[in-house]
């Protein structure tokens, strides 16, 4: 079974630690979601154990195998795919030219994934020879999502999939993102909306100030007192 995971990890920008011995993992076909406040490390986590930042401490493993020192490139060479939160699509091309920009280390026909993706997402297929800089936030991210998908990833990260997007297209996300997971992919996510993200998850990770601080399955986490008081608002 495909296992990624990040080891005690601590990273940080100019000399700061912003994780501190932070461990997370996912395995084939599980969603695994990240909770925490706002400067918690979420994201900083997920660049680490992607390459995006390197470690002062700690390791990144892909099936069993240490990837710490690998490039990014390289480990979604492995079937890593990561999708930030921002500046996520290529806005001067076209939906359909997006999704072929993920497909660029592929060799094969890419053909049948395009529609798969547009099976996942119809309105993507709809607009598929629009600009992807004229679309709405929510288009955007699911264009987003679907190029990471061109590169038939292992495990898929998603920086706040949800992040600024209307209650029915988060919902949508969400279903999207059940789907996907149902097909074998791992999937690890930060979310700032907590109470819905941990209501799809199969485990979950609450950080605080770079820390581990709890973690267990998504519907513990969602019924635990102190997570429901101090993160998802009672």
């Amino acid at each position: 079974m495909i296992n990624f995971k990040g080891h005690n990890m601590t990273a940080g920008y100019g000399g700061v630690d912003i994780i501190k011995n932070c461990s997370l993992s996912v395995k084939a076909g599980e969603i695994v979601v990240v909770i925490g406040p706002n400067g918690a490390g979420k994201s900083t986590a997920m660049k680490a154990m992607l390459g995006m930042l390197s470690l002062s401490s700690g390791s990144v493993e892909f099936q069993d195998k240490e990837i710490s020192s690998m490039l990014p490139q390289d480990r979604v060479n492995l079937g890593i795919a990561f999708v930030p939160q921002t500046k996520n699509v290529f806005t001067g091309l076209s939906v359909e030219e997006n999704l072929e920009m993920g497909a660029f280390l592929r060799q094969d026909n890419i053909r049948d994934t395009i529609d798969q993706i547009y099976n996942l997402f119809p309105i993507l297929k709809e607009k598929r020879n629009q600009s992807a800089g004229e679309l709405s936030g929510g288009q955007r991210q699911q264009v987003a999502f679907g190029r990471a998908l061109m590169t038939m990833p292992k495990i898929l990260m998603l920086d706040e999939p949800t992040a600024g997007v209307s209650p029915i297209v988060m919902d949508e996300l969400f279903a999207r993102i059940i789907e996907v997971g149902k097909t074998g992919v791992g999937i690890l996510m930060v979310e700032q909306n907590a109470k819905q993200a941990l209501s799809i998850a199969d485990r979950g990770y609450v950080l605080v100030n770079g820390e581990n601080r709890r973690e267990g399955l998504g519907k513990e986490l969602l019924n635990n007192p102190d997570v429901r008081k101090s993160f998802l608002g009672g």
